[in-house]
């Protein structure tokens, strides 16, 4: 840091704030917290990715973050403050004199509601990460799109940058054979992704992002998940495909071995926006993101005063390397199909078993109920009339659920589908989904008494399946249930049980 920010930093920490104030160091910037205000100086720095190196470089900075930020998190991000040299040669915060360095003032939170502390307490609920995809769904969807950003040349500049930053920082916090290994498995996952990249481009899937979107910039204000502290010193950083945003987020969880929560926040979003094709590019954005997180961190130790912090961002950045080359690494996609009577648990086990397959963070799980209900524009809860139950809605319903379950497995994902799965041309045709793409395939019969059964369909609430006791006792006088060959399972039992059944079944 310069002389000029230390003397600022000096008086800022004196009497300009409302003591105490907690001080908190990154990479580009400095943020104090001072009573019910937060205030951040951007460092006097210059990287490869970015340039803060000029007073105007830095103030222009705060402007843009707090437009952009005020997309997502208007409550939080108040004005521009200048601290001034007066004409007596003192400093003072606003007011009458020449700018000497600019602050972003900020509505300040209670660090607990960061969802990197929510995490740390394990209180990441279920509802909490379906919160969260709703809130990025939105802000994606509203998020101006950019056809001239993104792409391949985008991303090859990305990982180019990537590469050229590791290697400096080796072999001080890297092995250079582990980051040379890296690099080119990156360079050809980035080559085999190039044609959907610029689909995906020309189709309006990129987008000006949030562009640093994990746990640390989400915070709980009213109970309602915030993103907050968005890219904005590069308009290129933050014009990405809307995956790439959201994979920050996902590898952020997965590092902190979180992959059912990763899972939800995937298959939450996936329900909305339906990236059944662009999911073949998860394990190139997460090893990116990774990526950027173990530069980050290596950074950051580079530049520690302190021995133990400097050898604790070190060693989180070298954690980061290693998520990075696992993410790249093939996985054998499965399709697994989850049939059996209403009431037999199928959705419940395709919830437990999905975040258990690879590649990461799980398998896709389609649902004919929920399939039925977009079929029909309705939302999942919203109750359907008979005639959407017809011989022939039915037929569509699964045969769309094949013709998604095929894309997937083509882009290299698992699949999981939920359906009674009660018709043998149902049963035939996801079967031959699988065959057809050298898939390997399971399907499972889940079976349980009678009495459980239709103890379970009448206990159901806000579920996407409308069936009740009448609709059980029809499909078991219609299912012929000799002719189904999948393997059986007992379906009494917990749901985490079965889950663990099928998996030694796969041997996995």
């Amino acid at each position: 840091m310069n002389a000029n920010q230390e003397e600022v930093l000096r008086f800022l920490l004196g009497t300009a704030l409302p003591g105490p104030v907690e001080r908190i160091d990154t990479h580009a910037a400095v943020v104090l917290l001072a009573g019910e205000r937060a205030y951040k100086m951007k460092r006097a720095v210059r990287y490869s990715f970015l340039d803060f190196s000029t007073l105007d470089r830095r103030r222009r900075a705060l402007e843009a973050e707090l437009a952009l930020n005020r997309r997502t998190a208007p409550a939080l991000y108040l004005g521009l403050l200048p601290v001034v040299r007066r004409p007596d040669g003192t400093l003072a915060l606003g007011g009458e004199g020449e700018p000497v360095e600019w602050l972003l003032e900020m509505r300040r939170f209670p660090q607990e509601a960061r969802l990197d502390r929510v995490a740390a307490r394990g209180r990441l609920t279920a509802d909490l990460i379906e919160a969260l995809a709703r809130e990025i769904v939105a802000f994606h969807r509203a998020a101006r799109v950019r056809p001239d950003r993104g792409g391949i040349a985008a991303m090859r500049g990305i990982v180019t940058g990537n590469a050229g930053d590791l290697a400096a920082l080796c072999p001080a916090i890297f092995d250079p054979g582990t980051v040379a290994a890296l690099t080119a498995d990156t360079e050809a996952a980035l080559a085999a992704a190039g044609p959907l990249l610029e689909e995906r481009r020309r189709i309006g899937r990129v987008r000006h992002c949030h562009g640093d979107l994990h746990l640390a910039n989400i915070v709980l204000l009213d109970g309602r998940p915030v993103l907050f502290d968005c890219i904005e010193f590069d308009e290129d950083l933050a014009s990405i495909d809307v995956l790439y945003d959201l994979a920050f987020l996902v590898m952020d969880l997965l590092e902190r071995d979180l992959r059912p929560e990763a899972w939800r926040l995937l298959q939450s979003y996936n329900d909305a926006v339906r990236e059944d094709r662009g999911q073949a590019l998860l394990p190139l954005f997460l090893a990116v993101r990774a990526t950027i997180r173990a530069k980050v961190e290596g950074l950051a130790a580079r530049i520690a005063e302190d021995p133990a912090v400097r050898e604790e961002k070190a060693a989180a950045a070298r954690r980061y390397l290693e998520f990075a080359t696992v993410a790249l690494v093939p996985a054998t996609p499965r399709l697994v199909a989850i049939g059996g009577l209403s009431g037999s648990g199928k959705s419940s086990v395709a919830r437990a078993l999905a975040p258990l397959l690879d590649p990461l963070p799980g398998a896709t799980v389609l649902r004919s109920d929920v399939i039925r209900k977009q079929l029909f524009g309705r939302a999942p809860t919203d109750r359907l009339p008979s005639t959407a139950y017809r011989a022939e809605i039915g037929r569509r319903v699964f045969g769309i659920m094949e013709r998604r379950a095929a894309l997937l497995l083509e882009g290299g994902r698992s699949v999981i589908c939920d359906g009674v799965y009660g018709d043998p041309d149902q049963r035939a045709g996801i079967e031959a989904v699988a065959a057809a793409r050298g898939a390997r395939f399971l399907g499972i019969w889940l079976e349980a008494p009678e009495e459980v059964l239709e103890a379970r369909v009448s206990a159901r609430r806000g579920d996407a399946s409308d069936a009740d006791v009448t609709v059980l006792r029809r499909q078991r006088a219609t299912v012929d249930l000799d002719a189904v060959a999948w393997q059986r399972i007992d379906a009494a039992r917990p749901v985490e049980a079965i889950a663990a059944d099928i998996r030694r079944r796969m041997g996995a």
